[in-house]
């Protein structure tokens, strides 16, 4: 019998680049503790992000990474959950019953912004996250319809709002207050005291991320916000025609501007293929958001097609991860919500340098 050293596992281990980190489980600082007994070992992986739909193969290619780089013979794979705060702009407050907010942006509108919130909060929450969604969209709050929900929300105390909950995840939007005809006539300040009652006044429960869905565009409204909201990480909606990219260039510089990390960016829209022929076509250009994604040194987090079958299932109120969970446009939005969710939790991780506890047994 072999004998396999902690070395030897620890330099196999470097060996596998994850996916979604971007990097081997070394590095990513997700590995919690080796344990060796001749050649029988032990992994055990404690990750900041969710991954319910990939804990599996996660296992499996730690596994092999192991047995291809070591003479061991069994090797077990242990893998804890374990979503932690992270930080936000200096001077904001965090928000009770909420460890992370991210920021779902676009520069312009029409890009697929809600659309794309609506189903990476689903994507989330299938993944094993507690989420929630505020629709801080207030000219045109879409949440209500997207999620299925119509009802008003409940007031325990006559002071705050109980979230609106559908398919597992908590929800609140101006739109469940309001008929869904009534125009919303307001001024700048009025958008932004009603965002800040949404978002502090609504009683979230233990979330672990919340997804705000922002309105289009860069003025004094969005940028009021980005100062005000405690964003973890922002993640930028594109197509990848040339107008929309020059405005989301917008976006992820407004994000900088009030210190605000850029997660990454989602190329909405990127082929279309006819329904009827299989015809593949790129008709608002190509390679915009990769090409956006280099330039600035971000991420490209994910490619979605123009699909008619996500917008009828946004407008039919059970958006895409939920009315077909096995298909392979939700699996795209899985793949976008753990790449987002894992650039996340390497925010806190790459200021800690401690290596976890390593514990060889000899035989």
């Amino acid at each position: 019998m072999a004998n396999v050293s902690e070395q030897q596992v620890e330099t196999a281990l470097k060996g596998y680049v994850d996916p979604y980190m971007d990097r081997d489980p070394v590095s990513a600082k997700v590995v919690d503790g080796i344990s060796v007994d001749g050649d029988r070992v032990t992994v055990n992986l404690k990750v900041g992000f969710p991954v319910e739909g990939y804990r599996e193969a996660l296992s499996e290619a730690v596994r092999e990474a192991v047995k291809k780089g070591t003479d061991a013979s069994d090797v077990t794979v242990n893998i804890e959950q374990k979503i932690e705060t992270h930080s936000v702009q200096q001077g904001v407050s965090p928000i009770s019953g909420v460890k992370n907010i991210i920021a779902v942006a676009s520069g312009k509108g029409g890009v697929g912004k809600s659309t794309t919130a609506v189903n990476l909060a689903l994507a989330l929450a299938a993944e094993g996250a507690r989420v929630g969604l505020l629709d801080a969209d207030i000219y045109g709050p879409s949440t209500p319809r997207m999620m299925g929900l119509s009802d008003k929300p409940d007031s325990k105390d006559g002071k705050t709002l109980e979230p609106m909950v559908n398919y597992g995840v908590q929800t609140m939007s101006i739109g469940y207050l309001i008929d869904e005809d009534t125009p919303m006539v307001w001024r700048g300040p009025m958008v932004t005291q009603a965002l800040e009652q949404l978002l502090n006044d609504t009683n979230w429960d233990d979330v672990d991320y919340l997804v705000i869905d922002l309105p289009p565009g860069t003025g004094d409204i969005q940028l009021t916000l980005a100062q005000k909201v405690p964003v973890s990480g922002a993640l930028i909606v594109t197509t990848p025609q040339d107008i929309s990219l020059l405005d989301a260039r917008k976006a992820h510089k407004m994000f900088e501007k009030v210190s605000v990390d850029t997660l990454g960016i989602v190329e909405n829209m990127s082929i279309h293929i006819c329904s009827n022929c299989g015809h593949e076509e790129h008709i608002f250009g190509e390679g915009g958001g990769q090409s956006m994604a280099d330039e600035y040194g971000i991420d490209l987090l994910g490619s979605l097609p123009l699909d008619i079958h996500i917008r009828e299932q946004a407008d039919g109120g059970k958006p895409t991860v939920v009315a077909d969970p096995d298909s392979r446009l939700t699996e795209i939005y899985r793949q976008i919500a753990r790449r987002t969710a894992a650039r996340l939790s390497l925010k806190s991780r790459e200021h800690s340098h401690k290596f976890p506890n390593i514990v060889v047994q000899d035989s």
